[in-house]
């Protein structure tokens, strides 16, 4: 018998989840955090490297300027003190001056090619480079001048100068030139803008779009080849911001944004800083995806790395959870194989724990329990053996009454354990039929023996005494527990299928398989054996007999399967028939 195991939670899955939550739910927990903390830190470089260019360039550009306006100041009260204050006519081409102009813009980190000195009467001396000259410089100059009529200093719009190669960018910036209050002209010096292109080329090999705007949103310079100065980069979140701030934006300001270009949004980092004194601004920008990829990659390389040390934390939790509870899983198959009957069952663990300890009490206590079912199981064959030989005892004593039937019962018992075996009975039944048969007369003990032992034809008051011992067996046995499931073949194998049998008459499926083949067997033997009303008769024409009462005295499954039995030769008689088939019909011997 099988016991039936509880639903249970296998220790394994108990053991692993305590190894991962400990091991591997912190790691992830920690990798988590790091990762963000690094990506936090990455992206705040980003920033700050953004806000160091901007700075950067925003304070070289005011730097430049201031040195300028400084020389511009330096020149003018040079150029007042040189001419006397008399720039008149054709006095302002006075060659002191000029010289001084001259010397001032051919300094080698000057950044001014070329200078203007105008007087009251419009007369100009050109010093530098004149072939810079067109419509768009010469109303710039003509503005500085009119600046420095209301005594006011100037500082320009850039304006693109020149074609091809020797295309510039350039601003003007004008200072009156004055003597004890009265205006004497003007002093104009065109700043040459490539400078801040160098430095915005330089922030370009950072991988950074770097461009300056003035207050109104134009470009002012940038590195890109294909934006020209002038243009209106009002389109640009970062510049459209510090336009609605008239230019007076003192602080600088990184943010993300998404700029557009074209059909496309591109999501974007970006930095604008305005230049102090000038009102124009530097700006920065990224493309997101650039900005954030060393964050990005560290998280994709720091995720791999996690999910690895997660992996590898697991694989080594169900290593170390096997390693815990295959010993236990191997006591747990033995203990089931024992539940089972399989006493040969040990186990074989070799640990220095208290598992090992537990496998090895385990052992020795089935050792003990073997030997225990051991001596219980040979205990239980004796008693079998003994019950079975007072069966036979009991049954012996029965045919010893009537010397007719001597061996009867055995005989009876041999043909039905062969007929159940032969339709594929269970061993169980054929156990009970055995038994059955062998104990299927035993109610004769209770006939008189002048009845079981007459030696002529019984009247029929004797018959109906006779037909007693089938219940008289039954009630003999019924108190024994161990034989109640025979008492079926012991009082119903006297039946008939028709219902024509003793002692209640039941027919069909009233009668259970185990008279029915018992009912067989003993007709069998009785007509192939010597009685006092007839002799034996032959054994293949007793076949033929019982098979043509298949169906109405016996079960046709039952005879079919004794015939194929008799065919195949395992019904051997020890006695020859002294009555042939021709004599037993002559004689209407035939008395079932």
């Amino acid at each position: 018998m099988r016991i039936p195991l509880p639903s249970r939670i296998p220790i394994l899955y108990l053991i692993l989840s305590v190894l991962v939550a400990v091991g591997v739910i912190p790691l992830y927990f920690y990798a988590v955090k790091v990762l963000q903390l690094n990506r936090e830190a990455l992206t705040r470089n980003e920033w700050m490297m953004q806000n160091t260019v901007t700075r950067s360039l925003a304070q070289d550009i005011a730097q430049n300027q201031k040195n300028v306006q400084s020389t511009l100041s330096n020149l003018t009260y040079s150029v007042q003190a040189i001419s006397g204050g008399d720039l008149e006519g054709n006095r302002v081409e006075n060659a002191e001056v000029k010289k001084l102009l001259q010397n001032s813009i051919e300094q080698p980190d000057s950044i001014v090619p070329f200078a203007v000195l105008a007087n009251r009467q419009s007369h100009a001396s050109y010093i530098g480079l004149q072939g810079l000259v067109d419509a768009f410089l010469t109303k710039e100059l003509e503005r500085g001048v009119a600046a420095a009529v209301d005594g006011r200093d100037y500082a320009g719009e850039p304006v693109s100068v020149g074609s091809g190669k020797d295309s510039r960018t350039v601003m003007v910036m004008a200072s009156p030139v004055v003597k004890d209050g009265n205006y004497l002209g003007t002093l104009e010096l065109i700043v040459d803008l490539r400078y801040v292109l160098n430095k915005l080329s330089d922030a370009r090999t950072q991988g950074l779009d770097t461009f300056v705007v003035d207050r109104s949103g134009r470009l002012v310079a940038s590195a890109n080849p294909k934006l020209a100065t002038g243009l209106d980069m009002r389109n640009n979140e970062m510049v459209k911001a510090f336009v609605e701030q008239s230019g007076n934006a003192q602080l600088a300001v990184t943010k993300e944004f998404v700029l557009a270009e074209g059909k496309n949004q591109v999501p974007m980092l970006g930095t604008c800083d305005p230049v102090p004194g000038l009102g124009w601004a530097v700006i920065a920008q990224k493309p997101r995806s650039d900005a954030y990829r060393d964050a990005i990659e560290m998280q994709r390389t720091g995720v791999s790395f996690a999910m690895l040390a997660v992996g590898v934390s697991i694989l080594v939790a169900v290593f170390f959870a096997r390693r815990l509870t295959t010993p236990l899983q191997v006591l747990t198959e033995s203990s089931r194989a024992i539940a089972g009957g399989d006493f040969s069952q040990r186990v074989h663990v070799k640990s220095l724990t208290e598992i090992g300890e537990l496998a090895q009490t385990f052992n020795t206590m089935t050792d003990d329990l073997e030997q225990f079912v051991y001596d219980l199981r040979k205990k239980g064959e004796e008693n079998k053996t003994l019950f079975l030989s007072s069966i036979q005892m009991l049954a012996g004593a029965v045919d010893e009454k009537d010397p007719y039937t001597k061996g009867h019962s055995d005989r009876v018992t041999r043909y039905s354990v062969i007929i159940a075996t032969e339709m594929g009975l269970s061993k169980e039944d054929v156990e009970k039929i055995r038994i059955s048969a062998q104990l299927h007369d035993v109610g004769k003990i209770g006939i008189e023996d002048r009845i079981l032992k007459k030696p002529g034809a019984l009247t029929p008051e004797e018959f109906e005494i006779m037909k007693t011992h089938t219940t008289k067996g039954a009630a003999i046995l019924r108190p024994v527990e161990m034989l109640r499931d025979m008492l079926p073949g012991i009082e119903l194998h006297h039946e008939s299928l028709d219902g024509r049998g003793y002692p209640f008459g039941l027919k069909g499926d009233q009668l259970p398989l185990m008279p029915r083949i018992i009912m067989v067997a003993d007709t069998f033997d009785a007509m192939t054996t010597n009685r006092p009303y007839q002799a034996a008769m032959d054994a293949e024409y007793v076949i033929r007999i019982i098979n043509s009462l298949a169906a109405t005295k016996f079960d046709p499954h039952v005879v079919a399967a004794m015939t194929r039995v008799f065919e195949k030769g395992k019904l051997r008689l020890h006695r020859a028939a002294t009555v042939t088939a021709e004599q037993a019909t002559a004689a209407g011997a035939l008395n079932i």
